[in-house]
């Protein structure tokens, strides 16, 4: 199956919650200028609302991510008005 590269490194929220090994969820990713659901892998169970990073491509509408805490979001306030 092809890959959509196009989505390695983009991010999104669960939702519908992976299930690790036992199965996929269902993720909503910001890519191509809007929003795209997918068929989503975790090594671990992430529940739904959780934000997460694509790391891989597995074919047509398949996707695997792991959690994702975005390192900005740890400065706290606003860090683009910061100097």
């Amino acid at each position: 199956m092809p890959q959509d590269d196009a989505v390695i490194g983009c991010t999104g929220k669960v939702l519908i919650g992976t299930r690790g090994s036992a199965g996929p969820g269902e993720v909503l990713v910001r890519v191509r200028g809007g929003s795209e659901t997918f068929l989503a892998w975790s090594e671990d169970p992430l529940p739904a609302g959780t934000t997460v990073l694509v790391i891989e491509s597995r074919g047509c509408r398949k996707v695997g991510v792991i959690e994702w805490v975005d390192p900005l979001d740890a400065l706290g306030g606003d860090a683009a008005g910061a100097s």
